[in-house]
Protein backbone atom coordinates (compact mmCIF):
# COMPACT_ATOMS: atom_id res chain seq x y z
CA UNK A 1 0.00 0.00 0.00
CA UNK A 2 1.67 3.53 -1.43
CA UNK A 3 0.87 6.78 1.03
CA UNK A 4 -1.48 7.71 -0.78
CA UNK A 5 -3.72 4.28 -0.50
CA UNK A 6 -2.58 4.45 3.30
CA UNK A 7 -3.85 8.23 3.89
CA UNK A 8 -7.44 7.47 1.78
CA UNK A 9 -7.57 4.61 4.02
CA UNK A 10 -7.26 6.64 7.41
CA UNK A 11 -9.39 9.45 6.24
CA UNK A 12 -12.15 6.30 5.61
CA UNK A 13 -11.77 5.22 9.04
CA UNK A 14 -11.52 8.19 10.73
CA UNK A 15 -14.89 9.39 9.08
CA UNK A 16 -16.56 6.06 10.17
CA UNK A 17 -17.02 7.59 14.04
CA UNK A 18 -18.13 10.48 16.04
CA UNK A 19 -16.44 11.64 19.20
CA UNK A 20 -19.04 12.89 21.89
CA UNK A 21 -18.24 13.99 25.36
CA UNK A 22 -14.99 13.97 26.98
CA UNK A 23 -14.83 11.27 29.44
CA UNK A 24 -11.38 11.52 31.15
CA UNK A 25 -7.67 11.14 30.75
CA UNK A 26 -5.18 8.59 31.04
CA UNK A 27 -1.95 8.25 32.94
CA UNK A 28 -0.09 11.47 31.65
CA UNK A 29 -2.87 13.71 32.06
CA UNK A 30 -3.12 16.08 28.98
CA UNK A 31 0.21 15.11 27.95
CA UNK A 32 -0.62 11.33 27.60
CA UNK A 33 -3.99 10.91 26.48
CA UNK A 34 -7.36 12.09 26.53
CA UNK A 35 -10.44 9.69 26.09
CA UNK A 36 -13.53 9.99 24.57
CA UNK A 37 -17.21 8.49 24.10
CA UNK A 38 -18.50 8.36 20.32
CA UNK A 39 -20.40 5.97 18.17
CA UNK A 40 -19.86 4.43 15.31
CA UNK A 41 -21.88 6.32 12.19
CA UNK A 42 -22.99 2.97 10.17
CA UNK A 43 -23.95 0.72 13.16
CA UNK A 44 -24.64 3.45 16.39
CA UNK A 45 -22.75 1.08 18.67
CA UNK A 46 -21.07 3.21 21.27
CA UNK A 47 -16.79 2.97 20.99
CA UNK A 48 -14.37 5.03 23.39
CA UNK A 49 -11.86 7.05 21.55
CA UNK A 50 -8.18 7.08 23.20
CA UNK A 51 -6.45 9.85 21.26
CA UNK A 52 -2.29 9.41 21.92
CA UNK A 53 -0.71 12.60 21.28
CA UNK A 54 2.47 11.93 19.52
CA UNK A 55 3.35 14.74 18.59
CA UNK A 56 5.34 16.05 21.55
CA UNK A 57 7.34 12.89 21.14
CA UNK A 58 10.87 13.51 19.18
CA UNK A 59 10.22 10.03 17.63
CA UNK A 60 6.79 9.71 17.75
CA UNK A 61 4.83 7.86 19.13
CA UNK A 62 5.97 7.27 22.65
CA UNK A 63 7.21 3.85 24.22
CA UNK A 64 4.74 4.00 26.62
CA UNK A 65 1.90 3.85 24.48
CA UNK A 66 3.67 0.88 22.99
CA UNK A 67 4.44 -0.94 26.51
CA UNK A 68 0.57 -0.35 27.45
CA UNK A 69 -0.72 -2.55 24.47
CA UNK A 70 2.39 -5.07 24.57
CA UNK A 71 1.04 -5.66 28.11
CA UNK A 72 -2.51 -5.73 27.18
CA UNK A 73 -1.79 -8.50 24.50
CA UNK A 74 0.16 -10.51 27.28
CA UNK A 75 -2.43 -10.51 29.68
CA UNK A 76 -5.48 -13.46 29.24
CA UNK A 77 -7.34 -13.41 32.56
CA UNK A 78 -11.42 -12.50 33.09
CA UNK A 79 -10.15 -9.57 35.64
CA UNK A 80 -7.36 -7.98 33.34
CA UNK A 81 -8.61 -5.81 30.05
CA UNK A 82 -7.08 -6.98 27.01
CA UNK A 83 -6.90 -5.51 23.32
CA UNK A 84 -7.52 -7.97 20.46
CA UNK A 85 -8.62 -6.57 17.05
CA UNK A 86 -11.35 -7.88 16.00
CA UNK A 87 -12.34 -5.08 13.39
CA UNK A 88 -14.57 -7.76 11.18
CA UNK A 89 -17.05 -7.58 14.25
CA UNK A 90 -19.47 -4.82 14.89
CA UNK A 91 -20.80 -6.03 18.18
CA UNK A 92 -19.30 -8.22 21.28
CA UNK A 93 -20.50 -10.34 24.40
CA UNK A 94 -19.49 -8.23 27.70
CA UNK A 95 -18.85 -12.03 29.39
CA UNK A 96 -16.27 -12.29 27.24
CA UNK A 97 -14.34 -9.79 29.37
CA UNK A 98 -12.37 -8.06 26.05
CA UNK A 99 -11.98 -4.75 25.70
CA UNK A 100 -11.47 -4.69 22.14
CA UNK A 101 -9.28 -2.98 19.41
CA UNK A 102 -12.34 -2.00 17.05
CA UNK A 103 -10.25 0.34 14.71
CA UNK A 104 -6.86 2.77 14.31
CA UNK A 105 -6.12 5.82 12.62
CA UNK A 106 -4.36 9.23 13.21
CA UNK A 107 -5.50 12.98 12.77
CA UNK A 108 -2.98 15.64 12.59
CA UNK A 109 -0.01 14.82 15.26
CA UNK A 110 -2.76 12.09 17.29
CA UNK A 111 -3.27 8.26 17.34
CA UNK A 112 -6.65 7.30 18.46
CA UNK A 113 -7.38 4.16 19.30
CA UNK A 114 -11.09 2.69 18.99
CA UNK A 115 -12.12 0.51 21.86
CA UNK A 116 -15.27 -0.86 22.68
CA UNK A 117 -16.95 1.19 25.58
CA UNK A 118 -17.60 0.60 28.94
CA UNK A 119 -19.19 3.59 31.07
CA UNK A 120 -19.01 2.23 34.58
CA UNK A 121 -15.90 2.00 37.07
CA UNK A 122 -15.55 1.75 40.98
CA UNK A 123 -14.93 4.86 41.64
CA UNK A 124 -18.37 5.58 39.91
CA UNK A 125 -20.24 2.90 42.20
CA UNK A 126 -18.54 4.08 45.05
CA UNK A 127 -19.65 7.49 44.81
CA UNK A 128 -23.03 6.43 43.91
CA UNK A 129 -24.84 7.03 47.58
CA UNK A 130 -27.98 5.84 46.30
CA UNK A 131 -26.37 2.17 45.89
CA UNK A 132 -26.34 0.07 49.04
CA UNK A 133 -23.08 -1.91 49.78
CA UNK A 134 -23.03 -5.38 51.64
CA UNK A 135 -20.32 -7.17 52.72
CA UNK A 136 -20.61 -9.89 49.87
CA UNK A 137 -20.56 -6.81 47.63
CA UNK A 138 -17.41 -5.99 48.80
CA UNK A 139 -15.32 -9.03 49.13
CA UNK A 140 -16.58 -10.27 44.92
CA UNK A 141 -15.12 -6.64 44.11
CA UNK A 142 -11.75 -7.01 45.96
CA UNK A 143 -11.73 -10.66 45.38
CA UNK A 144 -11.55 -9.79 41.14
CA UNK A 145 -9.11 -7.57 41.87
CA UNK A 146 -6.83 -9.69 43.67
CA UNK A 147 -7.31 -12.51 40.83
CA UNK A 148 -6.43 -10.31 37.92
CA UNK A 149 -3.63 -8.44 40.28
CA UNK A 150 -2.42 -11.64 40.83
CA UNK A 151 -2.33 -12.94 37.16
CA UNK A 152 -0.41 -9.66 36.27
CA UNK A 153 2.59 -10.10 39.10
CA UNK A 154 2.80 -14.39 37.76
CA UNK A 155 3.42 -12.31 34.42
CA UNK A 156 6.07 -10.21 36.01
CA UNK A 157 4.14 -6.86 35.52
CA UNK A 158 3.79 -4.59 38.32
CA UNK A 159 0.12 -2.36 37.39
CA UNK A 160 1.69 0.22 39.63
CA UNK A 161 -1.67 2.84 39.22
CA UNK A 162 -3.93 1.01 40.43
CA UNK A 163 -6.75 3.30 41.79
CA UNK A 164 -10.71 2.72 41.38
CA UNK A 165 -10.94 4.64 38.28
CA UNK A 166 -9.04 2.14 36.63
CA UNK A 167 -11.17 -0.68 37.60
CA UNK A 168 -13.60 -0.78 34.86
CA UNK A 169 -17.15 -2.59 35.20
CA UNK A 170 -18.84 -4.60 32.70
CA UNK A 171 -22.89 -4.65 32.00
CA UNK A 172 -22.51 -8.35 34.04
CA UNK A 173 -20.61 -6.57 36.72
CA UNK A 174 -17.53 -8.02 36.21
CA UNK A 175 -15.05 -5.91 37.48
CA UNK A 176 -11.90 -4.74 34.80
CA UNK A 177 -8.05 -4.31 35.81
CA UNK A 178 -7.29 -1.45 32.96
CA UNK A 179 -4.75 1.74 31.77
CA UNK A 180 -1.89 -0.06 31.92
CA UNK A 181 -0.32 3.33 31.04
CA UNK A 182 2.70 3.32 33.95
CA UNK A 183 3.07 -1.04 34.06
CA UNK A 184 6.31 -2.31 33.98
CA UNK A 185 7.97 -5.44 33.57
CA UNK A 186 10.03 -6.56 36.59
CA UNK A 187 11.68 -9.78 35.44
CA UNK A 188 11.21 -12.23 37.94
CA UNK A 189 9.60 -12.79 41.04
CA UNK A 190 12.49 -12.07 42.96
CA UNK A 191 14.01 -8.89 41.26
CA UNK A 192 13.04 -5.48 42.81
CA UNK A 193 11.68 -2.76 40.23
CA UNK A 194 14.98 0.47 39.91
CA UNK A 195 12.89 3.61 40.27
CA UNK A 196 12.36 6.03 37.79
CA UNK A 197 11.29 8.77 40.41
CA UNK A 198 9.57 11.91 37.82
CA UNK A 199 7.54 9.05 36.18
CA UNK A 200 6.49 7.47 39.93
CA UNK A 201 5.26 10.75 40.71
CA UNK A 202 2.42 10.81 38.74
CA UNK A 203 1.22 7.34 40.65
CA UNK A 204 -1.78 8.51 42.05
CA UNK A 205 -0.57 10.20 45.82
CA UNK A 206 -3.70 8.61 47.70
CA UNK A 207 -2.71 5.14 46.69
CA UNK A 208 1.12 5.38 46.47
CA UNK A 209 2.95 2.64 48.94
CA UNK A 210 5.51 4.50 51.87
CA UNK A 211 7.85 2.99 50.22
CA UNK A 212 7.29 4.93 47.38
CA UNK A 213 6.52 8.06 49.25
CA UNK A 214 9.82 7.86 50.96
CA UNK A 215 11.94 8.23 47.15
CA UNK A 216 12.72 4.04 47.48
CA UNK A 217 14.85 3.19 44.56
CA UNK A 218 13.78 -0.04 44.02
CA UNK A 219 10.19 -1.95 45.21
CA UNK A 220 8.19 -4.76 43.77
CA UNK A 221 4.97 -6.17 43.84
CA UNK A 222 3.91 -4.56 47.21
CA UNK A 223 3.61 -1.63 45.85
CA UNK A 224 0.21 -2.44 44.36
CA UNK A 225 -0.90 -4.46 47.25
CA UNK A 226 -0.62 -0.88 49.17
CA UNK A 227 -2.51 0.70 46.27
CA UNK A 228 -5.45 -2.12 46.91
CA UNK A 229 -5.47 -1.96 50.54
CA UNK A 230 -6.32 1.06 50.05
CA UNK A 231 -9.05 0.26 47.99
CA UNK A 232 -10.15 -2.29 50.15
CA UNK A 233 -10.44 0.44 52.68
CA UNK A 234 -12.57 2.55 50.20
CA UNK A 235 -15.17 0.54 49.54
CA UNK A 236 -15.88 0.14 53.49
CA UNK A 237 -15.54 3.61 54.16
CA UNK A 238 -17.39 4.73 51.07
CA UNK A 239 -14.47 7.61 50.76
CA UNK A 240 -10.79 7.63 50.58
CA UNK A 241 -8.67 6.16 53.01
CA UNK A 242 -5.98 8.85 53.23
CA UNK A 243 -5.99 11.44 50.98
CA UNK A 244 -2.69 13.86 51.82
CA UNK A 245 -2.51 17.27 50.47
CA UNK A 246 1.03 16.97 49.06
CA UNK A 247 3.31 13.49 49.51
CA UNK A 248 4.47 14.53 53.67
CA UNK A 249 1.00 15.25 54.23
CA UNK A 250 -0.20 11.66 52.48
CA UNK A 251 2.73 9.81 54.99
CA UNK A 252 1.64 11.93 57.78
CA UNK A 253 -2.30 10.76 57.61
CA UNK A 254 -1.16 7.37 56.82
CA UNK A 255 0.84 7.32 60.28
CA UNK A 256 -2.35 9.12 61.65
CA UNK A 257 -4.51 6.08 60.38
CA UNK A 258 -1.68 3.08 61.09
CA UNK A 259 0.56 4.46 63.53
CA UNK A 260 4.39 5.67 63.00
CA UNK A 261 6.74 2.73 62.10
CA UNK A 262 9.93 2.29 63.91
CA UNK A 263 13.00 0.48 62.10
CA UNK A 264 11.74 -2.70 64.08
CA UNK A 265 8.32 -2.57 62.27
CA UNK A 266 10.15 -1.28 58.32
CA UNK A 267 13.93 -2.75 58.30
CA UNK A 268 15.78 -0.02 56.13
CA UNK A 269 13.06 2.54 56.31
CA UNK A 270 15.34 5.23 57.65
CA UNK A 271 17.72 4.84 54.84
CA UNK A 272 15.29 4.92 52.21
CA UNK A 273 16.75 8.59 49.98
CA UNK A 274 13.61 10.83 50.93
CA UNK A 275 12.92 9.38 54.67
CA UNK A 276 12.43 12.39 57.42
CA UNK A 277 11.40 11.68 60.85
CA UNK A 278 7.91 12.13 61.70
CA UNK A 279 6.19 12.58 64.95
CA UNK A 280 5.59 9.19 66.66
CA UNK A 281 1.62 8.61 66.52
CA UNK A 282 0.45 5.78 68.92
CA UNK A 283 -1.07 2.62 66.43
CA UNK A 284 -4.68 2.65 66.20
CA UNK A 285 -6.49 -0.72 65.85
CA UNK A 286 -8.36 -0.86 62.40
CA UNK A 287 -11.49 -1.44 64.35
CA UNK A 288 -11.92 2.21 65.43
CA UNK A 289 -12.16 3.25 62.24
CA UNK A 290 -13.92 0.37 60.33
CA UNK A 291 -16.88 -0.32 62.88
CA UNK A 292 -18.88 -2.07 60.72
CA UNK A 293 -16.14 -5.08 59.37
CA UNK A 294 -16.18 -8.44 60.17
CA UNK A 295 -12.33 -9.10 62.02
CA UNK A 296 -11.74 -11.41 59.14
CA UNK A 297 -11.77 -8.53 56.69
CA UNK A 298 -9.77 -6.60 58.98
CA UNK A 299 -6.98 -9.60 59.73
CA UNK A 300 -6.58 -9.41 55.74
CA UNK A 301 -6.73 -5.54 55.38
CA UNK A 302 -3.49 -5.19 58.04
CA UNK A 303 -1.35 -7.93 55.86
CA UNK A 304 -2.29 -5.70 52.44
CA UNK A 305 -0.99 -2.18 54.46
CA UNK A 306 2.09 -3.49 56.10
CA UNK A 307 4.77 -0.92 56.50
CA UNK A 308 7.55 -3.46 55.77
CA UNK A 309 7.20 -4.16 52.15
CA UNK A 310 8.37 -7.57 52.75
CA UNK A 311 6.28 -8.42 54.67
CA UNK A 312 3.16 -6.89 52.85
CA UNK A 313 1.40 -10.34 51.28
CA UNK A 314 1.44 -11.15 47.82
CA UNK A 315 -1.88 -11.30 45.75
CA UNK A 316 -1.82 -15.12 45.59
CA UNK A 317 -1.71 -14.82 49.87
CA UNK A 318 -4.26 -12.32 49.73
CA UNK A 319 -6.48 -14.53 47.87
CA UNK A 320 -5.54 -17.44 50.56
CA UNK A 321 -6.93 -15.75 53.42
CA UNK A 322 -10.45 -17.03 54.98
CA UNK A 323 -11.93 -14.38 54.75
CA UNK A 324 -13.23 -15.15 51.09
CA UNK A 325 -14.19 -18.96 51.87
CA UNK A 326 -15.74 -17.11 55.06
CA UNK A 327 -19.55 -16.41 55.24
CA UNK A 328 -20.76 -14.28 53.20
CA UNK A 329 -19.79 -15.63 50.07
CA UNK A 330 -18.76 -13.34 47.54
CA UNK A 331 -21.85 -12.20 45.36
CA UNK A 332 -22.06 -13.28 41.95
CA UNK A 333 -20.93 -11.08 39.31
CA UNK A 334 -23.87 -10.22 37.99
CA UNK A 335 -25.94 -9.74 41.11
CA UNK A 336 -23.18 -6.84 42.32
CA UNK A 337 -24.88 -3.70 42.12
CA UNK A 338 -24.65 -1.27 39.41
CA UNK A 339 -25.20 2.22 38.69
CA UNK A 340 -28.86 2.80 37.81
CA UNK A 341 -28.27 5.48 35.71
CA UNK A 342 -25.81 4.39 32.63
CA UNK A 343 -26.38 7.70 30.99
CA UNK A 344 -25.01 9.23 33.48
CA UNK A 345 -21.17 8.58 32.66
CA UNK A 346 -20.33 12.47 31.34
CA UNK A 347 -20.86 13.78 34.53
CA UNK A 348 -19.85 11.39 36.56
CA UNK A 349 -16.24 10.66 34.43
CA UNK A 350 -15.97 14.66 34.75
CA UNK A 351 -16.01 14.18 38.54
CA UNK A 352 -13.34 11.41 38.28
CA UNK A 353 -11.29 13.94 36.59
CA UNK A 354 -12.22 16.65 38.66
CA UNK A 355 -10.45 14.63 41.69
CA UNK A 356 -7.89 13.56 39.65
CA UNK A 357 -6.73 17.35 38.92
CA UNK A 358 -7.16 18.56 42.70
CA UNK A 359 -5.39 15.17 44.10
CA UNK A 360 -2.55 16.58 41.53
CA UNK A 361 -2.76 19.98 42.82
CA UNK A 362 -2.42 19.11 46.25
CA UNK A 363 -6.56 19.75 46.93
CA UNK A 364 -8.20 16.53 47.96
CA UNK A 365 -11.99 16.26 48.01
CA UNK A 366 -13.35 16.41 51.67
CA UNK A 367 -13.00 13.76 53.69
CA UNK A 368 -15.45 11.48 55.84
CA UNK A 369 -12.68 9.72 57.88
CA UNK A 370 -10.53 11.47 59.87
CA UNK A 371 -7.35 10.04 62.02
CA UNK A 372 -6.76 12.02 64.52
Amino acid sequence: MDSDDAEETNIHTEQKYIKDAKVGEGTYAVVYSELFAGRSISTGRRVAIKKIKMGQFRDGLDLTAIREVKYLQELRHPNVIEVRQQPEKNSFDSDTCILQLIDVFSHKTNLNLVLEYLDSDLEQVIKDKSILFMPADIKSWLLMMLRGLDHCHRHFILHRDMKPNNLLITSSGVLKIADFGLARDWGDANKQMTSQQPMLTRIFRWYRSPELLFGAKEYSYAVDIWAVGCIFAELMLRTPYVAGESDLDQLTKIFHALGTPTEADWPGMSSLPDYVQFKTFPKVPLRQYFTAAGTDALSLLEQMLMFDPNRRWTAEECLGHSYFRNTPLPTPSDKLPQKKDSEAHSSDHSTGLKRKINEENGKPRKLNFTSQ
